[in-house]
């Protein structure tokens, strides 16, 4: 598919970070604390960078390597940013029959990015998804809460347009 990978550098906040620490002293001494302070920091940045779990770490002590495999492994957790329009195109086999995949495709290739990554300005990111429940409308996709349906790969354009 592409060839770079591209990324959004971090832009943690004096703030955001002193939030951070503030919700760590809070629980950093209770049993089962790291799940909770992923959460709480996923909610103040909107992804876990590892610059954020290496604040986690320092100042809990609990080892990187323990909260990157926390982070990946349950799929509530993200390492990488969302855009302002979130893209979720749906891959379930209703929607994939009729040329979701294409859609998707076509998507990677506009935005120049993979799925799960965001547009180096932050504007765009795109996920895949199994099944939003709109199989009548298949193929479908999202943007933010605007839905899509019926889809042809030549729609693409004129629907990003209306974000730009």
């Amino acid at each position: 598919m592409l060839s770079k990978k591209t990324s959004v550098p971090f832009r943690g906040t004096e703030a955001q970070e002193q939030a951070l620490l503030e919700v760590i002293r809070e629980m950093k001494d209770e049993k089962g604390a790291l799940m909770p302070i992923l959460q709480k920091a996923q909610d103040i940045y909107g992804y876990l960078p590892i610059e954020v779990q290496k604040i986690i770490s320092n100042e809990t002590g609990i080892p990187l390597e323990k909260i990157y495999g926390v982070a990946t492994f349950y799929s509530q957790f993200t390492l990488s940013p969302k855009g302002r329009y979130k893209i979720s195109v749906c891959l379930g086999t209703a929607c994939y029959v009729k040329g979701s995949g294409d859609i998707y495709n076509k998507l990677m290739e506009k935005l120049g990015i993979v799925g799960g990554e965001c547009t180096p300005d932050g504007k765009f990111s795109l996920d895949a998804c199994r099944c939003i429940g709109a199989c009548g409308l298949a193929p479908v996709m999202t943007i933010n809460d605007d839905v899509y349906g019926r889809l042809k790969v030549d729609d693409i354009d004129d629907i990003l347009a209306k974000y730009e």
